[in-house]
């Protein structure tokens, strides 16, 4: 306490006459404006964010003041002086000073080692800015549109990715060559030199896509002949080859080598009938319906799915679905032939199709080998095979393209920067319109914010700057204060006493 009056003797009126305050703004005591301890920094325009005409403007300090004192330059705006009406509690950073707070600096964005996500908000111009810059709307105006853009964009990378799951596939003709040679006996020659041949005859089974004539040729994926299909039989004469070497089969297997095409050579001169069976690999797999069931839905062989599909479709065409239980079906008298029930669930009807489904027909070719010609015989045979829709690579490549990605980001990041220096550049400017206006009031309001973020930073209980003065003292509730605390300083030493004497309190 630097000096006491007496009860009846008021202190020196200073000389300095504070501004009067505004409404909301908690005054302090006369003497005040000449007691505050010495600052070691000098203004700067970044260290104040007072906004014009506004009574509780944000001029407080920033994070803290023993880094602002070694520091010459800082970029984090100062707390404000407390909105109308508060004039208790801490000070309360407003919103606009937030969006200013965070500047182009490196170490306003870098946290823990990772950059700081950007969000569209930061990229959005302050209201002020736009008013004092009216070209600026049409930035805003891209603004939206992107948002629109990206928006439609995103629908439609999530069709495309819902669009992947469903199997794309396209139909196209597989032309199918089969041909035969002849080669007829040889007799040995006299000197030895060359030894002698029965005749025998040579079967080549081959195939190709046919070009549709859509899309880039050096796009399409040349596919082997065998992938096509999951086995080929080949059926000879039993009569001329006998039960054990009449059948040449090929079956697909994990370790399979695709090839573009087979072949089998056999021994003989004579006529030979073969059949070849073409059983299709079909991806996803296709069943044969029962022919009951498949004259009923009007589908021979289709996917699983397709085929329930169809078959949901003609209980719900012939609302055989129970109107109380909507889980049962009520077979009519077609359904109740081929599932052999009255009533069923629809979670049956998977497990009940399954004897009803078998493997597809293979494609039967018949071919006739005629010994003795001369010249080789060819036949062609166009059947439909299921491809990979081409569209199906080009919609890969589109989700997995981060070229454009890694460009647009570069261009959000320079946005980001520039926003980020007009929001500064709007933070100078607002000091310095609101110094040259009142300058009086704006150094008054800064010293209040100064001394507030002091406190809220030293964790300092009640007010020093008050407590330092004799008048703060002679208030009514002084005399209350010093009965309590003489009343708790008596119990204390009654207690010491009773301890020391072992005396216990009844």
């Amino acid at each position: 306490m630097s000096q006491r009056f007496a009860p009846g003797q008021a202190p020196v009126q200073s000389r300095y006459q504070p501004p009067p305050q505004a409404p909301g703004m908690r005054p302090y005591p006369p003497g005040t404006g000449t007691s505050f301890p010495p600052r070691g920094f000098p203004l700067h325009p970044n260290t104040t964010q007072p906004v014009p005409g506004s009574a509780a403007a944000p001029v407080g300090p920033g994070p803290s003041l023993l880094q602002r004192a070694s520091q010459p330059s800082f970029q984090s705006g100062l707390r404000g002086s407390g909105s109308a009406g508060g004039g208790g509690g801490g000070s309360k950073r407003s919103a606009e000073s937030r969006s200013i707070n965070s500047g182009p600096n490196k170490g306003d964005f870098v946290t823990g080692g990772a950059k700081k996500k950007k969000k569209l908000a930061d990229k959005i111009l302050p209201q002020k800015v736009r008013d004092l810059v009216p070209e600026s709307q049409a930035y805003m105006d891209l603004l939206t549109f992107e948002r629109k853009l990206d928006a439609t964009i995103m629908r439609k990378r999530l069709d495309i990715q819902e669009a992947l799951k469903r199997p794309m596939k396209q139909k196209r003709k597989l032309r199918i060559f089969i041909s035969n040679t002849f080669y007829p006996s040889k007799e040995p020659s006299n000197d030895g030199n060359d030894e002698g041949a029965v005749a025998s005859w040579e079967l080549r089974v081959e195939g190709r896509l046919l070009e549709d004539g859509k899309g880039d040729p050096n796009t399409k994926i040349k596919r082997k002949f065998s992938s096509f299909f999951k086995s080929l039989v080949i059926e000879l004469d039993k009569e001329l080859y006998g039960p054990d070497n009449h059948l040449v089969e090929w079956h697909r297997t994990h370790t399979t080598q695709e090839t573009d095409g087979f072949q089998v050579k056999r021994p003989g001169d004579r006529n030979v009938r073969c059949t070849i069976l073409l059983l299709l690999d079909y991806q996803p797999l296709q069943f044969k319906l029962d022919p009951r069931l498949a004259r009923l839905l009007g589908v021979h062989t289709q996917t699983r799915p397709v085929i329930i599909s169809a078959l949901w479709q003609y209980i719900k065409t012939h609302k055989l679905q129970d109107a109380h239980e909507r889980e049962y079906i009520n077979c009519d008298k077609y359904l109740e032939q081929i599932f052999s029930c009255q009533r069923m669930k629809f979670a049956e009807i998977p497990q009940r199709l399954n004897p009803l489904l078998h493997p597809p027909d293979p494609i039967v070719i018949n071919h006739f080998i005629e010994s003795g010609a001369e010249n080789k015989q060819t036949a062609c045979y166009d059947i439909d095979v299921e491809v990979d829709d081409t569209l199906k690579n080009q919609m890969n490549n589109f989700l997995m393209s981060t070229a454009s990605q890694q460009e647009i980001q570069g261009l959000d990041t320079k946005i980001h920067e520039t926003v980020d220096t007009i929001n500064q550049m709007k933070t100078n400017r607002e000091f310095f319109l609101s110094f040259a206006k009142d300058p009086q009031m704006f150094i008054h309001r800064w010293i209040i914010s100064q001394t507030r973020d002091l406190k809220l930073m030293t964790d300092v209980v009640g007010n020093p700057e008050e407590e330092r003065r004799a008048e703060f003292y002679y208030q009514p509730w002084t005399h209350e204060a010093v009965s309590r605390y003489f009343f708790t300083k008596v119990n204390q030493k009654r207690a010491e006493l009773e301890q020391a004497l072992g005396i216990r309190n009844g």
